[in-house]
């Protein structure tokens, strides 16, 4: 509205003149001298020569000399073909921008052009997602088989969900939970501690009421029974061989004790893991040592050896008893 209103006060030869220009010069020369005569005198410039007042006069003799150039060009009869053409065109033509989208107003039409982009971009990336899952799972059948599978499991449980869901409103509609004992009466608390939430008591009692128990206690059972095992099986091991041992039952034990530091190996990792599940640090435990386990084994085996031949030293004293009676006793009494 400023500049449509504005009327300049030079006439075009005083504004060529500002400009330092000559009639009949191209609207390049006009550009050109303008840019370089506003930095001269703008007064944001840091030029010596910066003037307000001389940059007013050629921003309005610039003003001028435009008008004076556009009014002297003559129109292209091909422009004017194609104005006369797009006055004279349909409305429909105008909207063809927007894909044939929408109906109404112009602006009503970019919005609705709008809208169908993000539809179809929508529309684009499922596609793609389709797509990429499809080759995915295009080639692995097993796949599939588990996915089935998968989902048949979780349609049953649903199913038995909803079933038990139905026996109980069910029993509740017949009456069945009206005379429980305690009814109306608060959750008895599993422990008297006020830093614990009431709801984990009741939660850890039901579930230890109905034998469940944590997974470190789980691997600290399963530890102790299997070393307790192995401990027990290559002392039996060492039973069946002879003493003194000959060259090949040497061999034979050689094997056995492989064998048994490999299972001593496989024990360490189980060790390892119930460490990193015990929530106790006291509760953790240190690996097994084979040397310690051999020499343990032999120590046990040696005991047992001992105990076998005071046995049978007792059963020879009692034979030897039977076998010659008074006499026996006698010498026992006199030895005394």
């Amino acid at each position: 509205r400023m500049v449509s209103d504005y009327k300049p006060k030079n006439d075009v030869k005083d504004s060529y003149k500002i400009l330092e220009l000559e009639e009949g010069c191209s609207l390049d020369d006009v550009r050109n001298s303008y840019r370089n005569l506003a930095k001269k005198y703008h007064p944001d410039s840091s030029s010596g020569m910066a003037d307000s007042k001389a940059f007013i006069r050629v921003e309005e003799a610039y003003r001028v000399v435009l008008s004076d150039l556009t009014g002297k060009q003559k129109p292209d009869p091909g422009e004017e073909e194609e104005d006369q053409f797009k006055s004279k065109s349909l409305q429909h033509r105008h909207y063809l921008s927007f894909e044939g989208v929408g109906i109404g107003t112009p602006s009503q039409r970019e919005k609705q052009y709008m809208q169908f982009r993000v539809d179809r971009a929508t529309e684009q990336v499922l596609e793609y997602r389709q797509q990429r899952f499809e080759s995915l799972y295009a080639g692995s059948d097993l796949s599939r088989a588990k996915d089935v599978r998968q989902s048949k499991k979780v349609k049953i449980t649903q199913a038995v969900e909803r079933l038990v869901e139905d026996l109980i409103q069910e029993s509740m509609a017949k009456g069945d939970f009206d005379n429980l004992s305690g009814k109306g009466k608060p959750l008895r608390k599993f422990s008297d501690s006020p830093h614990i939430d009431p709801m984990t008591h009741n939660l850890n009692r039901i579930l230890i009421d109905n034998g469940y128990q944590p997974e470190w206690i789980l691997l600290q059972k399963e530890i102790r029974e299997t070393i307790e095992r192995l401990r027990s099986s290559i002392v039996a091991s060492r039973r069946k061989l002879g003493e003194p041992m000959t060259l090949p039952e040497q061999k034979q034990w050689g094997r056995i004790c492989e064998q048994f530091a490999e299972d001593i190996r496989k024990l360490n990792k189980r060790v390892d893991n119930f460490n990193l599940v015990v929530p106790i640090l006291s509760r953790q435990m240190v690996h097994f040592s084979m040397d310690k386990e051999i020499l343990r084994a032999r120590k046990t085996y040696e005991a047992v050896k001992e105990k076998v031949s005071d046995s049978d030293m007792k059963e020879n004293e009692g034979e030897e008893d039977k076998r010659f009676g008074w006499k026996s006793f006698l010498f026992k009494w006199l030895k005394l």
